[in-house]
C-alpha cells in the first residue's frame, strides 16, 4: 500500500495544482507542493524500517538499489520544495500553475522509476520525466530557453526510443524462458536461460538509450543548454534526481547481463563510456565561463564515474552506488547555491558575479565548499566513493584506467577551481554591501552540505547494509 501511496500523492497533487483555474503560483499551490514533498519523504523513510514490500503483482518493489534512488530523489525534492518558498518571493516563473504541477509530476514520474520492478514500467516512468520537466526548462519563454527545451526533447526522445528497442530485445531474449515477462526478479532467476544474442543487443540499446538520459558522452549535448536555461532548482533535481533514475535503468540491465555471465561483453563498454565522459567533461570544463553550464559538464563527469565503477566491478560497484548518493546530494547543493547567485545578480556568468564572499557571504562560502566536495576532496563523501572506484581499478589490474582517471580528475579540479574561486574571491564590480540572504534559500543547501560531509566521515549502518546489498546485486561487493 505504501508503494502505491508514494506514487499517488504527487500524481494527484500534480493534477490538482495543474487543473484548478488561476494561472499564478498561489500560496495554496506552494503549500500543496511542500506538503506532498514532506509526506513523500516521510513514507519513503518508513520503508527503511521494513523493506521488501511489493505491489501490483510484483510490478512495484523497494529493493535496496531502488530504495536508495527513491530516498535520494525524495530528499532532493523536499529540499527543492522548501527552497521554492524563498525562490517565489524573489522570482515569478512564467508558466504559473505549470511550474508547481510540473515539479509534482516530476516527483511522481521519478518515484515510478525508482519503484519499478517491471522494466517496461521503468521505461514509462523515464519517458514521463521528459514531459514533466520540459515546461520547466521553458520558464523564460525566450529564444534561448526554446532552443534548450527543443534540444532536450529531441535528444531525449531519440534516447528513449532506443531504450524502447532495448526493452523489445530483452523481451525477445526472454521468449520461452519461465517467468513473467520483463519482471526483474524473474529475469535474474533465469538469466542463464536468456538468449545471449538478443540480451547483448538489449544491453547495447538500453545503455545508449538510458545513457542519453543520464548525459553520458557523447550523448550529453542536451545538458549544458538545458541546465543553463532551467531554473537552478530544476537543474538540481535533474542533475541529482533524473540522472540517478536513468542510471537505475542502466544498472537494471547490467544486473541481468552480469547474472547471465556476459561480464566480458558488458564491462569494457561501461569502462569506455566512463572514460569518454570524463575526458569530455575535462575538455569543456577548462575555460568554462558560466557556473550552471560548468555544473552541467561536472554532471557528465560524474555520470562517467558511475558507469566506470560499474564496469570495473568488485568494490567498484560499491563505490558506484555510494557515489550515486554523494553526487546527487552534492549536485542539489551546488545548483541551489547557483540559484541564489542568479537571484542576487541576475546571471550565472562568472564575469558578472565576482566577489561573492563579500556580496553574498553565505552562498559564497557554500559555493567554495561545494567546489571541494564535488571534485572529490576530503573530508566530503565524493572523496570516499571516488577513492573506492580508484581502488577497484588498481585492484582489478586496470592501472592504466586508474592513471587516466586521476589525470582527468586533476584537470577537472583545475578547471572548476579557476571559475569558482574567481567568482567567490575575485574583486566585485561594485562596493555593494553584503546582502542578507533568506533563510528559505540557505536552509536547503546547508542541509545537503551537511549530508555530503556526514557521508565522508560516517555511513550509518542501515545505509551501509543497503549499499552492500545493492553492490552485490550489481555483481560486486562491499570493501
Amino acid at each position: 500500500m505504501r508503494l502505491i501511496v508514494l506514487w499517488l500523492v504527487p500524481a494527484i497533487a500534480a493534477l490538482a495544482t495543474g487543473l484548478v483555474p488561476s494561472p499564478r503560483v498561489t500560496r495554496w499551490r506552494v503549500a500543496v507542493l511542500v506538503g506532498a514533498a514532506a509526506l513523500h519523504l516521510g513514507v519513503t523513510v518508513s520503508l527503511w524500517s521494513s523493506p521488501g514490500e511489493s505491489a501490483l503483482n510484483g510490478w512495484l518493489g523497494d529493493d535496496p538499489l531502488g530504495l536508495l534512488v527513491l530516498t535520494l530523489v525524495s530528499t532532493l525534492f523536499f529540499v527543492a520544495a522548501t527552497y521554492t518558498v524563498g525562490y517565489l518571493r524573489r522570482a515569478t516563473p512564467r508558466g504559473g500553475r505549470v511550474f508547481v504541477s510540473g515539479l509534482l509530476g516530476f516527483l511522481a514520474a521519478t518515484t515510478l522509476v525508482a519503484l519499478s520492478q517491471h522494466l517496461a514500467l521503468l521505461w514509462v516512468g523515464l519517458e514521463a520525466t521528459t514531459f514533466t520537466v520540459a515546461p520547466l526548462i521553458f520558464h523564460r519563454h525566450d529564444r534561448r530557453s526554446l532552443e534548450a527545451v527543443w534540444k532536450y526533447l529531441v535528444i531525449s526522445s531519440v534516447g528513449i526510443a532506443l531504450a524502447l528497442l532495448g526493452i523489445f530485445f530483452l523481451a525477445t531474449a526472454q521468449h520461452g524462458v519461465p517467468g513473467n515477462p520483463l519482471i526483474l526478479g524473474d529475469l535474474l532467476a533465469h538469466a542463464g536461460e536468456l538468449q545471449p544474442m538478443w540480451l547483448r543487443a538489449a544491453f547495447l540499446f538500453l545503455l545508449v538509450g538510458f545513457g542519453t538520459k543520464m548525459g553520458l558522452a557523447p550523448m550529453h549535448t542536451w545538458k549544458p543548454d538545458t541546465y543553463g536555461e532551467a531554473p537552478a532548482l530544476v537543474g538540481g533535481l535533474m542533475a541529482g534526481g533524473l540522472t540517478s533514475c536513468a542510471f537505475l535503468g542502466v544498472a537494471r540491465i547490467t544486473e541481468v547481463t552480469m547474472r547471465a555471465g556476459l561480464g566480458p561483453f558488458v564491462q569494457p563498454l561501461l569502462i569506455a563510456f566512463g572514460l569518454v565522459s570524463l575526458a569530455t567533461a575535462a575538455v569543456f570544463i577548462l575555460g568554462q565561463g558560466d557556473l550552471k553550464r560548468l555544473l552541467a559538464y561536472s554532471s557528465v563527469e560524474h555520470m562517467g564515474l558511475l558507469v566506470l565503477g560499474l564496469g570495473l566491478g568488485g568494490v567498484g560497484a560499491y563505490g558506484t552506488v555510494l557515489h550515486l548518493i554523494n553526487n546527487g546530494l552534492a549536485k542539489g547543493w551546488l545548483f541551489l547555491v547557483a540559484g541564489n547567485v542568479v537571484l542576487a545578480t541576475g546571471t550565472s556568468a562568472a564575469s558578472g558575479t565576482r566577489g561573492l564572499i563579500r556580496t553574498l557571504p553565505a552562498s559564497g562560502i557554500l559555493l567554495v565548499m561545494g567546489l571541494f566536495a564535488v571534485t572529490g576532496s576530503p573530508p566530503f563523501g565524493p572523496f570516499l566513493s571516488e577513492f573506492t572506484i580508484l581502488r577497484a581499478a588498481v585492484g582489478g589490474g586496470h592501472v592504466w584506467v586508474a592513471a587516466i582517471m586521476l589525470f582527468l580528475l586533476a584537470a577537472i579540479f583545475v578547471g572548476m577551481a579557476v571559475l569558482v574561486l574567481g567568482m567567490a574571491l575575485g574583486e566585485p564590480a561594485t562596493d555593494a554591501p553584503a546582502e542578507r540572504e533568506s533563510a528559505w534559500l540557505l536552509a536547503g543547501p546547508i542541509a545537503l552540505a551537511g549530508l555530503v560531509l556526514l557521508l565522508g566521515l560516517y555511513i550509518p549502518a542501515p545505509l551501509q547494509r543497503a549499499l552492500a546489498h545493492a553492490a552485490t546485486a550489481l555483481g560486486g561487493g562491499a570493501p
